[in-house]
Formats: C-alpha cells, sequence, structure tokens
C-alpha cells in the first residue's frame, strides 16, 4: 500500500473538515475515524465512502484503538460536552471538560510512536497533556497556526495588500495571552506599521464572528492540520508554527520542518514580546498544574 494512514479522533465540526481535506490529498491513503459516539464515527465514514465514488480519494473506515496505534499520524480533536460561558481566556475555559477526554484517549494510544496533532482546546495544555500521558514523542498543536492566519488576513486587510505579503507570526498561547511577533512583521519585505490594539481586536472577534455565524470554527483548525501534516509527514518541507515541548511546557514556536523532522527557529523578539512569551509560559505551566496534581490527570 502506498501513501499515508491518518487517524482522526473525533467526528465532531472539525474532525470532519478534517477528513473531508485530508480526503483529498493524494499523499493520504487511508482515513480511520473513531469518536467518542459510534454512531458520529460510523456517519462520517458512511458519508466519505459515499463521496469517493464522486470524487475519488482517501479510503475511510471506522476505526478501534489498535487500527489507530498502526496509523502513521493522528488528529485529535474530539470535543466534552458543555456549555462554555466565559467571556475571556474562552480557550482555556474547555479545560476541566476537555482534559479528561484527552486523558482517556491518550492512555488508550500509550506508546504510540507516530505523530500527534492536537486540536482540542485549550490546545497548548492538551498536547502536553497526551504527550505526558501516553508517552509519545511526537506531539503538536495547531493554535499558534490558526492565529498566524489570522493575524497576516488582518494585517492585510488593515493596509489593503495581499496576504501573501504579509511574513509575521503569533506564537506563545492560543488564547489570550498569544505574543504577536510584530516587531519582526514584514509586507513585501519591508518592516510593517503593526496597530497593535486594531489587530489584536481582530484577532478576539474572528472566531466569534464564526461561532455566531455556523456555531463552530471548523475550516481554519483544519487546514492548519493539512499544512502541519504535510510538513511532519514529510510531504513537503516548509516552516510552520506549531505547539511544542519547550522546557516541559508545549507553547507555539516557529518551526522549520525538513524531511519531516522540526528544528525550533526562535524569532527576534523586542523586550515587550519577550516579557509577553515568558507571561505565556507561566500560564500554562499553571494551567498545566491545575489538571495534574502529583502527576494523576483531573476527574470530570
Amino acid at each position: 500500500m502506498s501513501g499515508h494512514v491518518v487517524g482522526i479522533i473525533g467526528a465532531g465540526a472539525v474532525g470532519q473538515s478534517v477528513a473531508a481535506l485530508l480526503a483529498r490529498e493524494p499523499w493520504c491513503h487511508t482515513l480511520l475515524i473513531t469518536s467518542r459516539t459510534p454512531a458520529s464515527a460510523h456517519g462520517l465514514v458512511t458519508d466519505l465512502q459515499d463521496a469517493r465514488h464522486l470524487a475519488p480519494g482517501a479510503h475511510a473506515h471506522q476505526a478501534t484503538t489498535a487500527d489507530l496505534n498502526e496509523a502513521d499520524a493522528l488528529v485529535v480533536c474530539p470535543r466534552a460536552t458543555f456549555t462554555n460561558t466565559a467571556t475571556r481566556n474562552v480557550r482555556m475555559a474547555g479545560l476541566a471538560a476537555n482534559a479528561p477526554v484527552i486523558a482517556e484517549w491518550a492512555r488508550q494510544l500509550s506508546g504510540y510512536r507516530g505523530t500527534v496533532v492536537m486540536v482540542t482546546n485549550p490546545v497548548d495544555v492538551l498536547a502536553r497533556h497526551f504527550a505526558d500521558l501516553s508517552g509519545s514523542a511526537r506531539v503538536f498543536g495547531i493554535g499558534s497556526a490558526t492565529d498566524t492566519a489570522r493575524y497576516r488576513q488582518a494585517l492585510a486587510a488593515h493596509h489593503g495588500v495581499p496576504v501573501e505579503t504579509v511574513d509575521g507570526w503569533v506564537i506563545g498561547e492560543h488564547g489570550d495571552s498569544a505574543v504577536i511577533c510584530a516587531s519582526s512583521t514584514t509586507i513585501a519585505g519591508q518592516p510593517a506599521r503593526v496597530p497593535l490594539d486594531v489587530i489584536r481586536a481582530e484577532l478576539a472577534d474572528r472566531p466569534r464572528r464564526i461561532n455566531a455565524g455556523i456555531g463552530r470554527t471548523r475550516h481554519g483548525p483544519a487546514a492548519a492540520v493539512l499544512s502541519a501534516l504535510r510538513k511532519l509527514l514529510a510531504v513537503e518541507d516548509g516552516t510552520d508554527v506549531l505547539s511544542v515541548n519547550r522546557g516541559d511546557v508545549w507553547l507555539g514556536m516557529r518551526l522549520r520542518i525538513t524531511a519531516g523532522q522540526p528544528t525550533v527557529r526562535p524569532l527576534a523578539l523586542d523586550q515587550t514580546e519577550a516579557r509577553q512569551l515568558i507571561t505565556a509560559r507561566s500560564k500554562l505551566a499553571r494551567a498545566y498544574s491545575q489538571i495534574t496534581p502529583e502527576g494523576e490527570p483531573a476527574c470530570p
């Protein structure tokens, strides 16, 4: 069999979007779908099988845990059933509900040797949680990739330029403590003027507009997963910003990924950005300590 096998844990909004994108990728041979609710996994597999007759692509199958252990990569995107009423630190507000869900999957996949891409929020904390409980060595979160895409879109719109001319990054936490690397941002190769208050407001409002209009963000994170997998599975080389282990704290960093192997490429930060990154790191460490008293995951 040629091509990669990718497992998707979670058949909700993001899982469905990830599956639809991967099914069209020529390097993806098989999709293994599983979910907390077997009926949702079965429904998504059936839908993908119907689509394959009209637009040939990856084979889709409902998966067991044993099947997932044989996959080249796993996309982890389940979400607990809860109502998020937070107006600040919205992503972090899902920690208590989502941590036990991720812990359950991590234990089932103990010793998994492939690549894991975490989507479930708070993504930085839960990437660390999955890595610690499963022992997996290649666990990445995609939150900062989504933030970076939004940042470039917002800055391009503000200046009225094509988004392709904007080169800038968002690192640290995928949340209220995200670090906008304005000092190193360029437009068409020239230092960019970044109105931080305007851009921060737009970055906060974009997911709210999406949620108000279609119920949940899905396509942006799904595209971030696809971009990460292309590089991490050595389909292509490139630069991405993903949450990785930096001194036992997972936080978004710029990576150069060559032949599937990531190397951190630190950005030049000004004093304010450096302080913000320290703050983000401390916040993520504190959040993790809340769900791991004495190394054990939180109870629901």
